[in-house]
């Protein structure tokens, strides 16, 4: 039979295959497959690992390979920090000059204040310490006037500013002020000019500050109309500008379109008002109420078996003061009272028709309990309450569920009017 032979070459796996690792300012920690005594042997694995304040340069990591030679090398340097630039007007020593863990002190010259740390080290990273110090003269010190906001003169687009000089202050002898713009007392045109003063000493530290001279020509800031908004053009109360006034849904415009912004600095015609727009006379079905209300309020029926109903008489008062909080939210109040034929029904002060009445009553509205239905801006069933509930909870849920985004903001922005 034929037997194949194994011609694959024999290593020797001798305790020493390898020269004995070494590594000066350094340590050299080997495992070996044959185990700790086989310090050299194939296959051994050596980590190289450089004392503190030096860097290893090489491998950091070798292995005893079949030539008996090592699969690299390393070798262990000292570690130094750049040379340190001189302060300007200063000077440092080091005590083992730019090494590691040594120190240099700076100091300035006579006559030169120090700012910063008075000392740097070389860190074992090869970094200084901290920052680079410096030496400088005391600088000049400037304050300049508050800026200040000017309306034009009447009849001018221009205004006269006066203010004091500022006082430069300095530790040499003598500094030179240098202002930059338009002197005090000059005429400044309509907007913003930045004034700027400069000061220079001897040393040539300098220091610097600015205000601002403001001209406007404006009219007082129009407030928008309770249920309303303004669109204005330009910066809203400038001269020329035009405000339009528009009104929230429900609500229609009495008094002028718009009012413009006069040379006068005053503004022409009269504020307009945002008031309820509801007829109830030409109301003849609950289709119409509705049809009123579309997309414009929302209706918060509240429906007794009669008027001295002990639910009805505490909601009642608690609506009765929050009526503000209920039109900044478009809330409109519906009052269902009593059982056929003497059912009554009203919003506000304007009676409902028997006809309107009856077809509020396809909301599933209850004759001989109270209860509340509120309704959306679309006229769909959003919360029923069968108990009374407080302004605040009411008002909470109508603004987490009900509200859109930007009825939330102007809700925020008009929410001190019921304070």
């Amino acid at each position: 039979d034929f037997i194949e032979e194994d011609v694959s070459p024999q290593l020797d796996y001798k305790p020493y295959w390898c020269h004995s690792p070494g590594l000066t300012n350094g340590e050299v920690t080997c495992r070996s497959p044959r185990g700790p005594s086989y310090r050299s042997t194939l296959g051994t694995r050596c980590d190289m690992k450089c004392d503190p304040g030096y860097r290893l340069i090489g491998r950091n990591a070798i292995q005893c390979l079949a030539n008996r030679r090592w699969s690299g090398t390393a070798i262990c340097r000292e570690m130094r920090c750049h040379v340190l630039p001189l302060a300007y007007h200063g000077s440092y020593t080091c005590s083992q000059g730019f090494m590691v863990d040594s120190r240099c002190d700076f100091r300035c010259d006579p006559g030169y204040r120090f700012e910063g740390e008075h000392s740097r080290t070389c860190l074992k990273s090869g970094l200084w310490s901290g920052v680079q110090p410096v030496c400088s003269m005391d600088p000049p010190k400037i304050k300049c006037p508050l800026s200040r906001l000017k309306f034009a003169q009447p009849g001018k687009l221009v205004a006269t500013v006066s203010w004091d000089r500022p006082v430069a202050s300095d530790t040499a002898d003598k500094s030179l002020v240098i202002l930059v713009g338009p002197e005090p007392g000059s005429e400044f045109k309509e907007g913003p000019t930045i004034i700027r003063y400069k000061v220079y000493d001897q040393a040539k530290n300098r220091a610097a500050c600015k205000f601002i001279v403001r001209v406007e020509r404006r009219c007082p800031e129009l407030t928008p109309p309770l249920h309303g908004y303004l669109t204005c053009s330009s910066d809203g109360n400038n001269y020329g500008a035009t405000c339009e006034y528009h009104c929230d849904g429900g609500y229609e415009r009495r008094g002028v379109l718009s009012r413009v912004c006069q040379f006068n600095q005053n503004w022409e015609g009269q504020p307009a008002q945002c008031v309820l727009d509801f007829k109830s006379s030409h109301l003849k079905t609950a289709s119409s109420l509705l049809d009123q209300f579309y997309e414009k309020r929302r209706l918060l029926i509240v429906s007794a078996p009669n008027i001295t109903d002990p639910d009805y008489q505490l909601q009642n008062m608690m609506i009765q003061t929050s009526d503000c909080g209920l039109d900044l939210r478009h809330v409109t109040v519906v009052e269902l009272l009593g059982s056929p034929p003497r059912e009554t029904g009203r919003i506000k002060e304007d009676s409902l028709t028997a006809d309107v009445i009856e077809g509020l009553q396809t909301f599933r509205i209850s004759r001989s309990y109270f209860s509340m239905v509120l309704l959306d801006e679309l006229g769909l069933d959003r919360e029923r309450f069968i108990t009374p509930v407080s302004s605040d909870e009411l008002f909470s849920y109508i603004d987490a569920f009900v509200l859109n985004e930007e009825e939330r903001e102007r809700l925020e922005k008009h929410r001190n009017l019921c304070q």
